[in-house]
């Protein structure tokens, strides 16, 4: 767990002195990221063991910013982005998948790759215009979409699809994808955390002072998370005595 710098957005709400303690999460990842599916899920968990909500805001980052929209063989682009042989790639996928079982997601077979763009506009609207929890929900659909089944995060039929399912607004998200809404800010939050030094993902970024980076063991999670949260809550109380 490190020191970052402030992202730039809004405060957490208020709680009261009954209510579970609250963080706040800006979790930078790409959907097609297969330890950010490992990252979410393993913070999931030890943030349900610690009890403590969390208040997810989905920060973008693209793993493959240049893609075409129907993608590219998956063995082939990997093995030529990090020079990996076949052998290295299953037994990286082999790893993957089983991490992946341990915390109750399962990676399915897929043969492409996708640009995410799209995917990070909707997760945007939903920031701007939604709930914390819709986020999530969202960023859980797609995740499995992509991981377990194999579909197109890019497709603009899927995303729709996936709106559709959560009882979210079809019509309201259908704008979003045929227009260029979105579109700048998703470049300005990008180039914002790569100025910050995030180079890889998944980076959770805790109230906005402390980083937590890759897909750690729940147990790394607990710990970081019980930290973070007794800071606050001392920190909490230092200011009503001073108050």
């Amino acid at each position: 767990m490190s020191h970052l710098g402030t992202p730039p957005t809004q405060a957490l709400p208020s709680t009261s002195s009954a209510s579970p303690p609250s963080l706040r999460v800006d979790f930078v990842s790409d959907i097609v990221c297969p330890w950010c599916a490992i990252g979410l899920h393993a913070l999931l968990q030890a943030a349900k063991q610690e009890g403590i909500a969390l208040d997810w805001h989905m920060q973008p980052f693209e793993l493959h910013p240049d893609m075409g929209p129907q993608g590219e063989e998956i063995l082939a682009y990997l093995g030529r982005k990090y020079r990996l042989s076949p052998e290295q790639l299953a037994q990286n996928q082999a790893a993957i998948a089983q991490r992946g079982a341990e915390l109750g997601f399962h990676f399915g077979e897929r043969t492409h790759t996708y640009n995410s763009f799209a995917a990070h506009r909707l997760l945007h609207w939903l920031q701007e215009e939604g709930s914390s929890a819709q986020q999530l929900a969202l960023k859980q659909a797609l995740l499995t979409a992509y991981f377990t089944h194999g579909e197109n995060p890019g497709d603009h039929a899927l995303l729709l699809r996936l709106v559709s399912e959560l009882g979210l607004d079809t019509a309201r998200a259908q704008a979003v994808l045929e227009s260029d809404e979105y579109t700048d800010a998703i470049r300005q939050r990008q180039a914002y955390y790569q100025q910050l030094g995030i180079q890889s993902v998944p980076a959770a970024i805790v109230e906005r002072r402390y980083l937590l980076q890759g897909g750690q063991p729940v147990e790394v999670f607990a710990n970081a998370l019980r930290e973070i949260a007794a800071k606050k809550a001392q920190e909490t109380a230092q200011q009503a005595n001073q108050g």
